[in-house]
């Protein structure tokens, strides 16, 4: 196809490709799913080879959240069945860290529910990642606190993070019709803020709320216009207790599909699929690695992921 000729060619020398030519991806037809595929990995493996990068997620605080995103199972209001507890303290935090760092995970990262940190939860952070640093040797520590008020990115920077994430998760355009407690700007701005400090961006998406392929394109150059270090690729569990709970709106090829959008049209950026893989890529999860180059190990905030080992042996 020329198309996927004229995409790899692009993502082989860093060059974003036309909006027309990722709508383009995302149109493609089940006969041309492999191919697809196979020049997302020739991208894929120009800027980071063969290697996974593997992450371990520890829930420093859950559920109990103050905001109304519609996909989540922590949100304002929600009826889903999930653990709900306050902050972890620093020593349990680590301990949890040191289990994925065990299994083979070189970035750890440290996620709170709630609209965004006060200071003193930033020290408490700092806290935290400071133990973990001193018992796992060169991992890296991502935070995970929600709107950062100015000030907070440069201190949790001083005890040690090394990134923090903030996803925008759909485009601008939609943003309104899944949260309204916040606004698009306000993600933008933290991430701004993260960059600013010196921290490593990390900013995705959640793919499977009801978005137009428009809408997962215009989120995916957002991203590339922040200049996110990484970006995860989060696939919607509609969890029940949530208005998304009904939304069961994507297939494995559909997946498949997006990851090779996000790789072309971030070529040289670490592609994470994180959230919902194991529910959604099913037996096609090997497949996607040809084009994402990070995973997380094992559970995640909310949900179950597969056995840590059987993402090993994949």
């Amino acid at each position: 196809m020329d198309l996927l000729n004229t995409l790899v060619e692009k993502g082989l020398r860093r060059e974003l490709p036309t909006r027309e030519e990722a709508l383009a991806v995302l149109a493609t037809s089940d006969d041309e799913l492999l191919d697809v595929v196979a020049a997302a990995g020739k991208v894929r493996r120009q800027w980071f080879g063969r290697r996974v990068k593997l992450n371990y997620l520890v829930n420093l605080k859950s559920g109990l959240c103050p905001e109304d995103c519609s996909y989540c199972s922590q949100r304002l209001g929600s009826k889903a069945e999930i653990l709900k507890y306050t902050w972890l303290k620093p020593d349990e935090a680590s301990q949890a860290a040191a289990a994925g760092v065990a299994g083979g995970a070189k970035r750890v990262c440290l996620v709170a529910s709630g609209r965004g940190p006060t200071d003193r939860d930033v020290e408490r952070v700092g806290r935290t990642i400071e133990a973990i640093k001193e018992q796992n040797e060169g991992v890296e520590v991502c935070a995970c606190l929600g709107l950062l008020s100015d000030g907070q990115a440069e201190r949790l920077r001083e005890a040690g993070a090394d990134a923090y994430n903030h996803n925008l998760n759909t485009s601008e355009a939609t943003y309104e019709g899944i949260t309204k407690t916040h606004t698009y700007a306000d993600r933008v701005d933290t991430v701004q803020k993260a960059h600013a400090a010196g921290l490593s961006a990390c900013s995705g998406l959640i793919a499977g709320m009801g978005e137009t392929d428009e809408d997962l394109v215009d989120v995916v150059y957002a991203l590339r216009d922040l200049d996110s270090d990484s970006v995860p690729v989060n696939f919607l569990i509609p969890f029940e207790g949530t208005p998304l709970a009904k939304e069961w709106n994507l297939t494995p090829q559909r997946c498949l599909r997006i990851l090779a959008m996000v790789r072309f049209v971030c070529p040289d950026v670490e592609v994470r699929i994180a959230g919902g893989r194991e529910v959604h890529l099913r037996s096609m999860q090997p497949l996607a690695l040809n084009i994402a180059n990070s995973i997380f190990l094992g559970d995640y905030l909310t949900s179950e992921g597969q056995a840590g080992q059987a993402d090993l042996d994949m």
